[in-house]
């Protein structure tokens, strides 16, 4: 990983005890977004307080929040943009299986 802001992100996710993070290059592929960092929360609280530390690390850092979907905290969803940030519960991440899915997508346009 070469981009610093991922490696930014990546770090502060995991100082919060965030586990499991994947950070997936989407940048050559036909995505809404480069890229997407997933990472499995502790307990649902532990989702917010994670939203939490990267709206207190990112913010003044200059990062735009264009969207974030909080209506659950099995899934917090954050848009930076050009990064999609996905925050689970263990359920959740096992039960939705995003990295699956995306790296089904990306084999089916590239047949």
């Amino acid at each position: 990983m070469k981009n610093a802001r991922l490696e930014f992100i990546v770090e502060k996710l995991s100082e919060k005890k965030a586990e499991d993070i994947e950070c997936i290059d989407l940048s050559t592929k036909d995505y809404i977004v480069d890229y997407v960092i997933i990472a499995t929360a502790m307990a649902g609280r532990h989702t917010y307080a994670l939203l939490d530390m990267l709206k207190t690390e990112l913010k003044p850092k200059g990062e735009t929040f264009y969207a974030i979907d909080e209506e659950s905290e099995d899934w917090i969803v954050v848009d930076l943009g050009d990064i999609m940030i996905h925050l689970f519960t263990q359920n959740h991440r096992t039960k939705f299986n995003l990295e699956e899915f995306l790296l089904q997508e990306f084999s089916k346009q590239m047949a």
